[in-house]
């Protein structure tokens, strides 16, 4: 049987030709590293320039924004309007002299953007959240009218075609966690009974259309990624069995890599929550990727759970996917990548520290990473004191909307 470390280095071609030099990826986390104009800065560089000396095989971004006007964040980056590759080179560079491949996630938020930066955000139907809490943080969305939907369709290809031109070499479509691809997808958030809504097929048909015109921008030899949820966890909502068949679908449509995950902000399970059985396992959705494995032969990439270098071997091994992701233990450890394909025997910690209140360790965990990538992107160590504590007390834990503002602004 193969050591961990073997079957972690080993190389994987995707559809398009790519070659990926291993099997780690970090995934997608919130840098909220942009600066005033949503442009990325010399921090956020530096931040991927320490990611790409870890070792991991791939890096995804945090989500870029294909519209200005449609943050989810108030640091977010974004592609603007009439689009300049130049301010995205340095950015791509940062991997350079390593084997890294860089790719951007690109994605709009929807209704998920808060009260603070939009009065008003779009969404496929003017479907307000459920839970009270939340709805105190984002707005009801306005309806999206045809025109827009395929103007937004347009912005996934420019802000592609910028990224790629800039250096990068891939593109992820986030299509998960409640975002506008999430919403158009969810028959609880698409209540259209117009061509884009009514039923499965035309629910989908938005995130066709994105990759089709993403791979109209970008080529056939650029690998173009989605992030898809297993189902969203809410009676009515997107279920596992549709989800399989936009997997199929996806595949059919010429994707090269699907990372699985899960839930949204009303039902966070991409957060860690999962069957305990599942847990024990490590890998939250790896039961969901075994199931897909039967749909599509696209690469398949899971993230969430992963501990062990043996638990990561042991899902390799079981086929059910071709690429271990890896998010916040690499803002706890950025070599993490090099050393588990050196062969340590080491573990991957999210490294947060606990108050043993519900609500404070969920906001303080979002808090502390972001607080440590800001401080790798400053060229800091990673400080596990409980300083961040403080903070999240001033924000007041029973204020949900002035918390996250805090914790998020």
């Amino acid at each position: 049987m193969s050591e961990p470390k073997e079957l972690l280095a080993e190389p994987l071609k995707l559809r398009c030709g790519a070659i990926l030099p291993n099997r780690l990826a970090k995934a997608a986390l919130s840098e909220q590293l942009g600066d005033r104009r949503n442009r990325p800065t010399a921090e956020l560089a530096e931040l991927y320039r320490t990611w790409s000396r870890g070792g991991a095989g791939t890096l995804i971004t945090g989500n870029v924004m294909v519209d200005p006007t449609a943050l989810g964040e108030p640091r977010n980056v974004a592609v603007p309007r009439e689009p300049d590759a130049t301010e995205f080179k340095p950015w791509a560079r940062s991997g350079d002299g390593t084997e890294t491949r860089l790719w951007v996630q690109l994605n709009h938020p929807g209704r998920q953007s808060p009260r603070f930066l939009s009065r008003q955000p779009v969404a496929p139907s003017a479907v307000p959240f459920g839970d009270r809490g939340i709805r105190s943080v984002f707005a009801t969305p306005r309806a999206l009218t045809g025109d827009e939907i395929e103007a937004i369709i347009d912005r996934f290809g420019v802000a592609a075609r910028t990224v790629v031109d800039a250096g990068f070499t891939g593109v992820q479509i986030h299509g998960a966690h409640g975002y506008l691809v999430s919403q158009f997808l969810s028959p609880l958030t698409n209540q259209r009974t117009d061509g884009w809504g009514g039923d499965a097929l035309r629910r989908r048909r938005f995130l066709l259309e994105v990759v089709a015109r993403v791979r109209g921008e970008v080529g056939d030899s650029v690998p173009i990624a989605v992030k898809l949820n297993s189902a969203d966890f809410q009676r009515g909502g997107f279920s596992e069995e549709e989800s399989l068949e936009v997997v199929r679908e996806l595949g059919e449509a010429g994707i090269d890599l699907l990372e699985v995950s899960g839930g949204t902000y009303e039902k966070a399970a991409m957060m860690g929550s999962g069957k305990a059985s599942t847990v024990r396992r490590e890998a939250y959705f790896l039961d969901y990727a075994a199931k897909a494995r039967q749909v599509t032969d696209v690469a398949l990439m899971v993230t969430g759970g992963f501990t062990s270098p043996e638990g990561m071997a042991d899902a390799l091994r079981s086929g059910a996917l071709d690429v271990i992701g890896l998010g916040r233990p690499l803002i706890v450890d950025p070599a993490l990548p090099g050393r588990l394909l050196g062969g340590e025997d080491v573990r991957a910690e999210r490294g947060a520290p606990k108050t043993g209140i519900r609500l404070a360790d969920s906001l303080l965990e979002i808090q502390w990473h972001t607080q440590q990538m800001h401080r790798v992107a400053a060229g800091k160590p990673v400080d596990r004191r409980l300083g961040a504590v403080r903070t999240l007390v001033r924000a007041g834990v029973a204020d949900p909307l002035n918390a996250f503002r805090r914790v998020r602004g």
